[in-house]
């Protein structure tokens, strides 16, 4: 796809943007990226959304498009329906263009079929997580009565993506972003569901979209870098994050981003879908397939127990433990880690007290 489009590389950000610089928000950037602020770019309301109408959301008018909020009022989420499969590679090296990722499921599959460009990556996967974040911002307000009902199209500047995803404001950034965008695009995702009905017959559902639907290079800089793009959210995540009273969305900690290996994100991901703030159990094999991963299983299940050796995943305690099927993978929301070793120690004092009382008696 190409991205110059001579009616939308030209076009200056919507005037509806309106720009916040002030040093306490030149701090805030600082601590978000470790870099200086980035002047007028560095901030946008929350409150204001795109009503210029240049790309309307498809078969809904009243809709508005929404644009990036100040990065402290939004925090970071992810969709809930697919968190427990790679839908991205999670290795840095390999692209994988032309590639495929088959996940068989109890009712049915998904497959992540990779373009041209390669598959996207679960790095790439940050601008995801951005547009639902702030996609889920922009529905809170409209359902609490604060503002419109977002449409599909995301206007993000180049700066706010490496913020989000704590990278640095380096040339080479900028270009990578525009890479990522490709990749996103040409990533498909194609799930098939099995329901059953009443009737005892069989409904088949297939929905087979992108990571993203499309994307526009809407202004760029005055040395030729991409300054601002327009992302159209896939309906598969717009449904998700719009359908319901609450929008099955999981909250991720920001400290996600620090994670350095596809694996580990992977697993943090996992874990956030399956153990919440309890526990859940998962077999290494399972984990295998469910990552996509090109490595063998030796290999996989080495990085794995670096990951669980290093204790340092957000969120969670991870452990290992013999299972019948092979080694298993505690994993365990780190509240929940505190209460059962306060538990264990309370059990112990109450053992030793108990034990004393009863000593105390028999000697008297």
């Amino acid at each position: 796809m190409s991205t110059e489009s001579p009616d939308l590389v030209d076009k200056k950000p919507t005037a509806n943007c309106v720009i916040h610089e002030d040093q306490s928000q030149r701090r805030g950037a600082y601590r978000h990226t470790g870099q200086p602020g980035q002047g007028s770019r560095s901030r946008e309301t929350a409150s204001l959304l795109s009503t210029d109408g240049s790309r309307s959301s498809e078969g809904d008018d009243a809709q508005f498009d929404f644009l990036v909020p100040s990065l402290v009022d939004v925090g970071t989420r992810d969709s809930r329906s697919l968190m427990d499969v790679a839908l991205f590679r999670v290795s840095k090296g390999k692209k994988r263009a032309g590639g495929m990722i088959h996940y068989n499921l109890p009712n049915g599959y998904v497959e992540v079929k990779a373009g041209p460009d390669g598959m996207a990556s679960v790095w790439d996967y940050d601008i995801v997580l951005m547009l639902v974040s702030h996609l889920t911002e922009a529905m809170n307000r409209y359902r609490d009565g604060k503002g419109k009902k977002p449409g599909r199209v995301f206007r993000p500047r180049i700066g706010d993506i490496l913020r989000f995803c704590r990278k640095s404001n380096g040339s080479r950034q900028f270009a990578e972003v525009e890479a990522a965008l490709d990749r996103l695009q040409g990533t498909i995702i194609k799930s098939v569901r099995e329901t059953s009905r009443f009737d005892g017959r069989v409904l088949r559902t297939v929905e087979s979209e992108g990571l993203i639907s499309s994307y526009a290079v809407i202004s760029r800089t005055d040395t030729g870098r991409v300054a601002c793009v327009e992302i159209e959210v896939p309906k598969w995540i717009y449904k998700e994050v719009t359908d319901g009273k609450r929008p099955d969305v999981l909250t991720v900690d920001p400290a996600y981003f620090l994670i350095s290996t596809g694996i580990g994100r992977f697993i943090y991901r996992l874990a956030r879908q399956a153990a919440g703030k309890e526990q859940a159990r998962w077999s290494f094999q399972t984990i295998y397939e469910r990552s996509g991963s090109v490595s063998s299983l030796k290999e996989f299940s080495r990085i794995l127990r670096k990951i669980i050796a290093a204790n340092d995943l957000p969120d969670y305690v991870l452990r290992e433990e013999v299972g019948q099927r092979g080694p298993q993978l505690i994993m365990l929301h780190r509240k929940a880690a505190f209460d059962e070793l306060l538990a264990g120690a309370n059990e112990v004092v109450d053992r030793t007290v108990l034990g004393g009382a009863i000593s105390d008696q028999t000697c008297g």
